[in-house]
């Protein structure tokens, strides 16, 4: 799965067994920890990250982001090609 056709509403993303999702203090950022080193991630990545907590569908992810930045207008497609890229980087699994 790596596009945005791809990523199924129902799916349910978490973060993969082999990462740590986490705020880092020192790089002002969320990170992606891993035993080789560390992705820095920005802004956007982070927030959708956090909501991957593998109980919440991408439906529902899409929903809570949009209603966190109604600004930022219809979010949808952002988001599920977003999580298209972090599925093919293996930073994410889908049940």
């Amino acid at each position: 799965m790596n596009s945005i056709n791809d990523c199924q509403g129902e799916l349910i993303p978490s973060i993969a067994r082999h990462f740590r999702f986490q705020w880092e203090e020192a790089q002002q950022a969320y990170v992606l920890l891993y035993p080789e080193g560390m992705v820095k991630l920005n802004g956007s990545a982070g927030e959708i990250l956090s909501c991957c907590n593998g109980s919440s569908t991408v439906d529902e992810i899409i929903d809570t982001l949009e209603k966190r930045y109604p600004e930022a207008g219809g979010l949808s497609g952002d988001i599920k090609e977003f999580l298209g890229v972090a599925h093919g980087k293996q930073w994410l699994q889908f049940d």
